[in-house]
């Protein structure tokens, strides 16, 4: 009888792995004769990097706050402007003016970067928000630096307004407010690492929220208040408060001829403040998420 198997085909398969029974009295199989083999898995995608995760959750978190925290911005610079308004009546010049104009121009970046970022991560724990970015393929670091840095990045015009005019109402020198470049992202920084902690470390969004509005009463009574005026105990407080030495290195850069290593000083205390305060933060998301 004719086969209809080509030729070729029929001197191409070894004996025992085209399914027919080998020498043995075994069935082969593709595998090298053993019927359990199982499949290869899937390569895994590879690992998302810090610095593009970081940038996706900065322009996201960029985004939401420019659309939601515009009114909540007025009402900083508003309230920063009013309370150097009020203390105008009190101080007339010298190293008081610079204290409250630097005092009152960092808090607009404690009102934004610790209050309200301790109650966005509250509120983001209560909510079951957490989950949803443990779901992503993104680093815990890169949350948390990316909404501190939309959060700081958010306070730049109403820290300069408040900065310029209370310059103006004081009669200090603008020559050197190119010192903000460096006082913004420092104290924005260490200020959001401390409102990102607090808000995730809270056990309950209320608590929070409280949290916060302690945070930048704090803020607003050491670092608006002249440095000479308060007492000893409290003036301890002041110097762990990390906003304080972004508040320094403001108020020195206001005189004739600044002590440039001290501002240098005080700016590099409060970057070693923002990255504990950052690390901080990143510790207490990884606790948070895995709960």
């Amino acid at each position: 009888m004719t086969s209809i198997v080509p030729d070729h085909a029929v001197g191409s398969v070894p004996p025992g792995t085209d399914g027919r029974t080998a020498g043995d009295g075994r069935t082969g199989t593709a595998g090298g004769g053993r019927g359990d083999e199982r499949a290869v898995p899937a390569p895994l995608a590879p690992r998302a990097r810090v610095f593009p995760s970081l940038a996706a959750v900065y322009r996201a978190q960029l985004s939401r706050a420019r659309v939601a925290r515009i009114p909540l911005l007025f009402v900083a610079t508003f309230q920063s402007i009013g309370i150097m308004v009020l203390m105008r009546g009190v101080v007339d010049g010298g190293s008081e003016a610079r204290a409250v104009v630097a005092g009152s121009s960092v808090l607009v970046v404690a009102f934004v970067a610790l209050n309200l970022l301790a109650q966005y991560f509250g509120q983001l724990r209560a909510g079951g928000g957490l989950d949803h970015y443990a779901t992503l393929p993104v680093p815990p670091a890169a949350v948390v630096l990316g909404a501190a840095g939309a959060y700081a990045s958010f306070t730049v015009p109403g820290t300069v307004v408040t900065a310029v005019t209370g310059s103006v109402m004081f009669g200090l020198p603008l020559t050197h407010l190119w010192v903000l470049a460096a006082v913004i992202p420092l104290s924005g920084a260490a200020l959001s690492g401390l409102g990102a902690a607090l808000g995730l470390l809270a056990p309950r969004q209320e608590l929070a929220t409280l949290l916060g509005q302690l945070g930048m009463s704090a803020a607003l009574l050491l670092g608006v208040l002249p440095a000479d005026r308060l007492p000893a105990p409290i003036g301890w407080a002041r110097d762990l408060l990390p906003s304080t030495y972004g508040v320094e290195a403001l108020s020195r850069s206001f005189d004739a001829r600044p002590d440039w290593t001290a501002v240098a000083l005080d700016l590099g205390v409060c970057a070693a403040v923002g990255v504990l305060a950052l690390a901080a933060a990143t510790w207490a998301y990884r606790r948070a998420a895995v709960r």
